[in-house]
Parts: C-alpha cells; sequence; structure tokens
C-alpha cells in the first residue's frame, strides 16, 4: 500500500490541484459548501503520502517533517481552515516533486558514468568474432574494438592502434593515441581505429566499474557539517512540536501554533549540506577527480601545506635513458642487458625504464634472475648468468662496501648538475658502470602550483628518492618553498608526521604506490597519474585519474567551493527560519503563505548547490580565494 501510494505521489498531487481550482471556482460562483468539500477532497487525497510517511517515521522512532505537516493539517481540518490545510498539502507535494527533479540534476554526473557503461563486448571465439553481453566476457578473452565502440574491459592492447576519447575514466576530453602494449580501460571510446585487447579486468573489477562505485558510496558519505545537522534534526524537530504547544498555551491561538510549526520545519536546513555534498562529488568525477566523501571534502578544504611527491607527480615519470656509461671491459650493451635483467624484478619506475631501454636496442632478456632481492628506496640485489649485482642509487652501493672511484664520482657529479638521476651498477664487488636517467617536468606543473598558492596553500614542498642536484634544480625551476632529497619511503612518512605535528593540515600527493605510507600518514592523500590502479583507490582519499597536474589544482578549488556552497546553504535556511517565524509572531506570515516560503527556501538551497555541477576553478579563481578566507573565519 505504502510503496503503491509514493509510486503515484505525483498524480495524487495532480489530482489534489485540480480540486483546489474546482473549489476556488465553484468559491467565486458563491457555492461555499461545495467549495469547503472541494477542498476537504484536496486536502485528504494529498495527505494519503504524507500521512503514511509520517507513521513510518513514527514506527522508527523518528520525527520528520512529514509529521510536522499531518499535525499542522489535522489542525487546519479542526479549525475548518480547508483553504489552508488544502494549499498546505498540495504545496507540500509540489515541492517534493520540484525537489525530486532538481536533485536528480545535482546527480548528473552519476547518472551520466552509468550511461557511459558498455552493455556489450565483440570477442573472438575459435577465431570468429561474437557478440556478448559485458558480464560474460571472461579474463583472458580477446575483444575487439572499433570505431565509435566502447572498451568493455581493461587490459593491454594486442594489435591494432586507435584513438580513444577517455574522459569517462579521466576527466581529459582530447583523445588519447593507443598502440600495441599500451593500456586501456573499460568506459572509454575509439574514437578513430581498430584494437585487440586481452582482457585483464572484467565486469565489477573493471577500473570504470570502481569508479562509479566510489562515486555512489562518496555521494552517500556525509561530512561533518552534515552529520551535525542530522543529529541537530534529532532535536529539533520535537522541540518545534513543544514550542508550538507553549504558543497555544499562551496564545489560546490554534491557527497561529499550526502555522508556527508548519514554517518551523527544517526542511532547506536538513537538505542543504547534502545537496551540496553530492554536486560537488558529482563535479569532480565529470573531472576526473574521486573524492571519497563529504569529509573528505571538508577536510581538504582546509589544508595549508601541500607535499609533493616528484617523479610521477611533478614531472612526466617517463624517464629516458640519457646515458650508459662504462668502467671497465664490459662492453655497453653487455652491462645494459644483465642491469635490465635483473630490473625485471622490481616495480620501480626507474628500473622499468632502464628494461624499456634494453627493449628498445633489441638486447635479448630471456636470462632468468637465478635470485633477487628488492632493497626498498635504494634499489636491488641479484645473481645472473654467475654474476652477482648490486644495482641502485649511492646508499646501496655505499652499504655493500663497494668502491667509487673519483672518476666515477666527478661523472656522476656531472650527470646529476644536468638534472639526471644515475643508477649504479656493480658486478661482484666492483663497480661496472653507470646508467643515467632523464625526466621532464610537467607542463602543467608550473601553472598548477601557482592556482594552489592563489587558493590559499601557504607552504609547498618537495620529497623524493632522487639526488639533491635534481631535485634542487625541480625545486628552483618550479618555486618551490622547501625540498628533501635521497629519502626513503618511511623518511617520507617521518617528514609528513612532523609536519602535521606543527599543526599544518597536510595534502600529500604521489604516484599511489612507492608514496603509499606518505599518502596514508597525511590529513589528505592524493594519487595521480595511475590510471586507476587498486592501490590508489584504496590507499588515497582523493584519486586523479588524469597525468595532469592541473586536477590537483581543480580538486583543491572544488573542496573549497563545496564548503562554502555548503555553508551558504545551511546560513540561508536559517535565516529564512528565523524570518519566518518573526513574520508568524507578528501576524504577516500564515499557513498556506508560510509553507508556500518554506518550499521555495528548500528550492533555493538545491538550485545554489546545482551551480558546483558546472564549477571551473579557471574561471572562479578569485571567488575561491576569497571563499577559502571565509572558509578559515567562519
Amino acid at each position: 500500500m505504502i510503496a503503491f501510494v509514493h509510486q503515484y505521489k505525483n498524480k495524487i498531487a495532480l489530482i489534489s490541484g485540480l480540486f483546489i481550482a474546482s473549489g476556488f471556482l465553484t468559491g467565486v460562483m458563491g457555492m461555499t459548501t461545495l467549495k469547503n468539500l472541494a477542498l476537504l477532497a484536496a486536502t485528504v487525497i494529498a495527505s494519503v503520502p504524507i500521512f503514511l510517511k509520517a507513521y513510518q517515521a513514527l514506527a522508527m522512532k523518528a520525527f520528520s517533517i512529514e509529521l510536522l505537516v499531518s499535525i499542522a493539517v489535522i489542525g487546519a481540518i479542526f479549525i475548518q481552515e480547508y483553504t489552508e490545510s488544502a494549499i498546505v498539502t498540495f504545496l507540500f507535494l509540489f515541492g517534493d516533486f520540484l525537489e525530486a527533479r532538481t536533485l536528480e540534476k545535482t546527480r548528473s554526473s552519476l547518472k551520466k558514468l552509468v550511461e557511459m557503461a558498455p552493455l556489450e563486448a565483440e570477442v573472438i571465439c575459435d577465431g570468429v568474432p561474437v557478440t556478448i553481453p559485458v558480464e560474460e566476457v571472461l579474463k583472458g578473452d580477446r575483444v575487439i574494438v572499433r570505431s565509435g565502440g566502447k572498451v568493455p574491459v581493461d587490459g593491454k592492447i594486442l594489435s591494432g592502434h586507435a584513438y580513444l576519447n577517455e574522459a569517462a575514466v579521466t576527466g581529459e576530453p582530447i583523445p588519447s593515441a593507443k598502440y600495441a602494449d599500451d593500456q586501456v580501460f573499460s568506459g572509454t571510446i575509439v574514437d578513430n581505429g581498430y584494437i585487440e585487447i586481452m582482457a585483464e579486468k572484467v565486469g565489477d573489477d573493471t577500473t570504470f566499474a570502481k569508479i562509479i562505485e566510489l562515486v555512489e558510496e562518496a555521494q552517500e558519505s556525509k561530512s561533518k557539517t552534515e552529520k551535525f545537522l542530522d543529529k541537530f534534526s534529532t532535536i529539533y524537530t520535537p522541540a518545534v512540536v513543544l514550542l508550538s504547544i507553549i504558543v497555544f498555551v499562551q496564545t489560546r491561538d490554534l491557527h497561529l501554533a499550526i502555522t508556527f510549526l508548519v514554517v518551523a520545519c527544517p526542511g532547506a536546513l536538513i537538505i542543504g549540506a547534502p545537496v551540496s555534498n553530492v554536486a560537488g562529488i558529482g563535479n569532480g568525477a565529470k573531472n576526473g577527480i574521486l573524492v571519497k566523501g563529504g569529509e573528505i571534502m571538508e577536510r581538504f578544504s582546509k589544508v595549508d601545506t601541500l607535499v609533493l611527491d616528484k617523479t610521477g607527480t611533478l614531472t612526466m615519470g617517463k624517464q629516458e635513458v640519457t646515458d650508459v656509461k662504462v668502467f671497465g671491459q664490459m662492453s655497453t650493451n653487455d652491462l645494459l642487458s644483465l642491469v635490465a635483467q635483473a630490473e625485471t624484478i622490481s616495480e620501480h619506475h626507474l628500473g622499468r625504464t632502464i628494461v624499456k631501454e634494453a627493449k628498445a636496442r633489441k638486447i635479448n632478456l630471456s636470462s632468468d634472475v637465478e635470485s633477487g632481492e628488492v632493497v626498498k628506496g635504494n634499489g636491488i640485489r641479484a645473481d645472473i648468468e654467475g654474476y652477482h649485482l648490486v644495482i641502485g642509487n649511492r646508499k646501496l652501493i655505499t652499504r655493500e662496501n663497494i668502491d667509487i672511484p673519483r672518476e666515477v664520482s666527478v661523472y656522476c657529479f656531472e650527470r646529476e648538475k644536468e638534472g639526471n638521476t644515475v643508477i649504479f651498477a656493480a658486478i661482484d664487488g666492483k663497480l661496472a658502470g653507470v646508467i643515467s636517467i632523464a625526466d621532464q617536468i610537467r607542463d602543467d606543473a608550473q601553472k598548477a602550483l601557482n592556482e594552489m598558492r592563489n587558493n590559499g596553500i601557504k607552504k609547498i614542498v618537495m620529497l623524493t628518492g632522487d639526488n639533491r642536484y635534481t631535485a634542487q634544480l625541480v625545486a628552483e625551476q618550479l618555486g618551490i618553498d622547501e625540498f628533501h632529497a635521497e629519502l626513503l619511503p618511511e623518511e617520507k612518512v617521518e617528514y609528513v608526521k612532523k609536519l602535521k605535528a606543527e599543526g599544518h593540515v597536510v595534502a600529500m600527493a604521489g604516484d599511489g604506490i612507492n608514496d603509499a605510507p606518505a599518502i596514508a600518514a597525511a590529513d589528505i592523500g592524493l594519487a595521480m597519474g595511475e590510471g586507476g590502479t587498486d592501490i590508489s583507490m584504496e590507499t588515497a582519499d582523493v584519486v586523479l585519474m588524469a597525468d595532469k597536474l592541473v586536477q590537483l589544482s581543480h580538486a583543491y578549488a572544488l573542496s573549497i567551493a563545496t564548503i562554502f556552497n555548503m555553508k551558504q546553504n545551511t546560513f540561508f535556511a536559517v535565516s529564512i527560519v528565523f524570518v519566518l517565524l518573526a513574520g508568524v509572531l507578528l501576524g504577516s506570515v500564515h499557513l498556506s503563505s508560510g509553507m508556500f516560503i518554506h518550499e521555495a527556501s528548500v528550492l533555493l538551497v538545491i538550485l545554489n548547490a546545482m551551480r558546483l555541477i558546472k564549477f571551473n576553478h579557471k574561471k572562479e579563481e578569485g571567488a575561491v580565494k576569497l571563499q577559502k578566507f571565509i572558509n578559515e573565519k567562519v
């Protein structure tokens, strides 16, 4: 019964409106009895869904807005104010309808994401392409995607090339060129081209499915403000009933008491904060930024210190081998072959760069690593082809008591001054060579950091495991306040904890893998440029899906704008309640006009929150700076 009534609530509101119209029409014609009957019928019809919701709330031992309206309607019928009772119930249902429609728009970003989800996949089965539902694709299947098609799985391109629109995952609208061995993600669209993919993640395990799940959970989660308002409403609503009784006892005016009851409804107050939260998180999702809930958004807006990893965050993370210097009798390719084979056991970006260089030189990497050990933050030890290799930074080489000749030190110093990272390679206890690797600063790094400063970040720090010369070069070029080089992962954690102990609200941005401990230790952990890896989604509070630092500045500006919008809505809702209550006590606000203003205030806070859907940090930089200042003062 309850479900049936709520299903047809909009039609009930329409029928009630028709009865009200006929009531006013018969009233104009002087048929008072028919007018009252029509208005009473309108009241009864519109009251059904309201009374049922009030009953549900009471059954759960909760005071709801519907309960306040129900009491007011019963009181209005008792004193034969049928016009008031009919208009109040109709306005309540009509306002509910408008709220639902506008709230649906605040969730439009999530809705669009869901609509982007692929439904079918073309899979090669026994050498023949077959179209099947996406749920039936299995890990290891060979999937075909043609021009205009949606990628149904996460996987690696086996053959073909195409331009992919990855906006659904990264928020980046410009198509990206993809070739064999490149990773592609479910939900992206082949703009032009043809690719065959090996399915690595399917169904709910895909990046796109996890994005939708995270956004849904985030929009349901609550900020501290929302939690406070929820607790406040549990006290406020019964207090309103008690106050209306006191008003009646003092004035003996039932009409005044029930009007007081209606206008004190905290509708705009209750909905103002959640709708801002939903709209802000939706904007982030649309721009490839996953914020894990309202509490994260609130905390992010208070950040004053930004800590950044260097490689993969401030720099492109796409290093290239710039030089292989051999010190000894071994040839360059032989040294590179041994080092690259040893580095196959490492997931570190520098190791992957060396492997990539060896493959580019068509060097055979078929030998197996006989035994290997990753020395976290320093390098690796490995045994290959009867050789014992130690590969890593200066700390590891020194710890292994391997001598670094003066000529090698001079060479390394010059390479590091030019912005290279040097990797030492020792074979059987003797230094055999040095591999130089260089990275480029991101094109948008300077702009993004300037925007962060303009929006309220007071201190920017760079932490890196790289050498101090390269770190200094990057810090000077970007105008970073402070940098610390040659750090181990645990030392980054200690520095983040030190900043927090000094009273800073710290955000740490890293690649989501090597920096996971520091990201977890910060007030706000940000993982960027990982294309949605599991560890970045699990560890970080905010995940930036694209390899663009400007997403970081957008996320920060968005958090400030969202919390400011939430405070605007709360202030507006409280002000309206005070104005209405004053109007009731002064006799200038009546039952139907009070309900009209109440519903209008609810719609206004929703419409104010909807502005966040189109929020653009580039266009509103000055406003965000003002909001940051106000947020800190309020």
